[in-house]
């Protein structure tokens, strides 16, 4: 029996130490939608999670990437909680079709909020153009909580697809549609809808023009009864 209680014992322990190991890997933040088209605009959000059960998480800190500067950058405002947004010099200035770039947002911050325990937050930002050429966009984000400790989400993927302990917030960047293959689709679409509709229009036009044909052709029918009925009245007369 006693060799039975340590084995549930040493087994209880190794679970315990596994789930607290595996549970800051799920509890990284995140942005979502996670993907969006190269070359375009898109609206994402931060996801941030709080995993810590005697703390909260006070100050959120995403620093933004300046080997693919973003043109365009806006947050919307969340209850409770202040926005900074930090804009930087480039190393050396970036063409866009909009001229040249010489500075983009390199970090925002929030604070002065709080996600408390078993809560999570979502901090939205516009942004764009969105590089094309470019399969992936990493974003390091700090994450502080309220006792002083910092988290520190900066890993990127690694190539093996190995799993890493503290994973930067990721965007992955996909080739946009080509305008040949949306504009078939969408004529398509268009083709097909009007080749339905008119055929059932026209159905429902002919049974209707039938009917009432066939009415017509019924009340002749019963007024020249009557006025043959009344000729042979007056001939009987």
């Amino acid at each position: 029996m006693s060799f039975l209680r340590r084995a549930a014992t040493v087994l209880a322990a190794a679970t315990a130490v596994t789930v607290g190991l595996a549970l800051p890997a799920l509890a990284h933040v995140t942005i979502n939608p996670g993907a969006a088209e190269q070359g375009g605009f898109t609206k994402v959000a931060f996801r941030v999670p709080n995993e810590r059960d005697d703390a909260s998480t006070v100050k959120i800190e995403v620093t933004f990437p300046t080997d693919h500067p973003l043109a365009f950058v806006s947050v919307k405002p969340v209850p409770g909680w202040s926005v900074k947004v930090t804009e930087s010099k480039l190393p050396s200035p970036v063409k866009t079709e909009f001229g040249e770039l010489t500075e983009s947002v390199s970090k925002i911050v929030w604070e002065g909020g709080k996600i408390g325990k078993g809560e999570f937050q979502e901090f939205e930002v516009s942004m764009g153009r969105l590089p094309e050429g470019v399969d992936q966009l990493i974003f390091p984000t700090k994450q502080t909580y309220s006792g002083g400790e910092v988290v520190d989400w900066s890993e990127a993927p690694k190539a093996d697809g190995a799993k890493v302990d503290h994973p930067a917030p990721l965007l992955k960047l996909t080739p946009a549609a080509k305008e040949g293959a949306t504009s078939a689709v969408a004529a398509t679409g268009d083709v097909a809808a009007p080749q339905l509709t008119p055929v059932a229009t026209a159905s429902a036009s002919s049974d209707g023009i039938a009917r009432l044909l066939g009415g017509a052709g019924l009340a002749l029918g019963a007024i020249g009864l009557v006025v043959a009925g009344l000729a042979l009245r007056r001939r009987s007369a």
